[in-house]
């Protein structure tokens, strides 16, 4: 049974009979045809004037642009066809104009309004020939509507029989005018909608960037910062050895002098040497200056530890219990040196009012007089060897920064 219609199998289009087939073929390049019982139509949108040749295509043409209302322009019989092309030994007049394919003709004036508002002329010969030439507005909705055709900036082409002349514009030179504006105002809020559509694609790009680099940054803070307790943990072990060390040299030095001074090693679990050893060396007249110099040491590290967050006041009263003994040293017979008010104010402060300090000053033989106001020592009973034990020992005292830690 033939068909009514030929459907080329490549894009699905119907067409009418085998020229407009070898029509088609010469402009796509599509050779796949095939007999189709389904009628080609002749159905004109009543809104915009878009012909559709089928069903499928009107349907479609809803879809997209929403208009429903279609004319049936479809002649009264089609004969059936097929795929036979007609004898070659009688070509008609038709054949031989089928051949030769010319540019439609469109109205000038419309053609050129729509290259002054910016389109090409391919695009626009197509939109007017499509569009029927009826109106610059139906050319415009035209090209909205098939903006994403692959052939829309190809000139179009027509067999040169079918060119007619351009129809007369319906419209007068003011409603031309007015149109043209309202056109191109509507140009430009098209134009002015995707700007701000993609000014809003940038804005969430920007903030997306911007979301990553946060947390790039938030990341790179953690890791510092873990770097950061690891360095510090490193460096109290670092100081907590070193603190050992400086302990456990300074225990083997002590242990040293009291080897070198003859004395039994040190009982830790002992605060003080037991009384019978201070009496064994005292009863030695020899040893003598190495015990007061033992009890000066243990009062200087006595006074250092009552008072351990003072520091520059310890300090200062190491420096002014120096400043007495060698005073006394330098001037045994300058009453002056060897007479100290206990209710002067200066004393008080840098001596007196640390305990440990009067008691060092009575190892180096100064006395309390019988009133408790001065402390006084005898001419007779100053004892230089005593005098410049006690200097040494302060002078250790000020110079060993670790002077009585341990």
């Amino acid at each position: 049974m033939s068909g009514v219609s030929l459907q080329c199998g490549d894009c699905g289009a119907l067409l009418k009979s085998v020229e407009e087939a070898q029509q088609h073929a010469e402009l796509t390049s599509h050779s796949n045809f095939s007999e189709s019982t389904e009628p080609v139509l002749n159905l004109v949108c009543s809104s915009c004037g878009k012909p559709c040749r089928s069903k499928t295509e009107s349907d479609l043409h809803t879809k997209r642009t929403g208009h429903t209302e279609f004319s049936d322009k479809t002649s009264e019989s089609v004969k059936p066809i097929n795929l036979e092309s007609p004898s070659s030994t009688t070509p008609t007049p038709m054949d031989v104009d089928s051949q030769e394919m010319v540019v439609p003709e469109v109205d000038k004036a419309l053609l050129q309004e729509l290259q002054g508002m910016g389109f090409s002329t391919a695009r626009a010969t197509r939109a007017l020939h499509c569009s029927g030439s009826s109106s610059l507005e139906g050319a415009v909705n035209w090209i909205v509507e098939h903006e994403n055709d692959a052939d829309i900036d190809q000139m179009p082409m027509v067999p040169a029989s079918s060119k007619n002349d351009p129809p007369k514009p319906s419209l007068t030179e003011e409603e031309k005018k007015m149109k043209l504006l309202e056109l191109r105002e509507r140009a430009r809020k098209k134009k002015e909608e995707e700007e701000k559509r993609a000014e809003r694609e940038k804005e969430k790009e920007r903030i997306r960037i911007g979301k990553e680099l946060l947390e790039a940054k938030r990341i790179e803070e953690d890791n510092e910062r873990k770097r950061l307790i690891a360095f510090r943990k490193a460096e109290k072990e670092e100081e907590k050895k070193a603190l050992e060390k400086i302990r456990k040299k300074l225990e083997e030095d002590k242990a040293e002098r009291r080897r070198k001074l003859g004395l039994p090693p040190e009982d830790p679990a002992a605060a003080k040497p037991s009384e019978p050893v201070v009496e064994e060396k005292k009863s030695i007249l020899p040893v003598k200056p190495i015990t007061k110099a033992e009890q000066m040491r243990e009062c200087l590290r006595s006074l250092k530890k009552n008072h351990k967050d003072e520091d520059a006041r310890v300090k200062k009263a190491f420096q002014t219990l120096f400043t007495y003994a060698g005073n006394v040293v330098k001037n045994p017979d300058e009453e002056k040196f060897r007479k100290i008010r206990l209710t002067n104010q200066a004393f008080q402060d840098r001596v007196g009012g640390l305990k440990g300090g009067i008691e060092f000053l009575e190892l180096c033989g100064f006395e309390k007089s019988e009133d408790g106001e001065f402390l006084f020592m005898p001419r007779e009973k100053v004892d230089t060897a005593v005098l410049n034990s006690a200097g040494k020992e302060l002078q250790s005292a000020i110079e060993n920064p670790h002077f009585g830690v341990l």
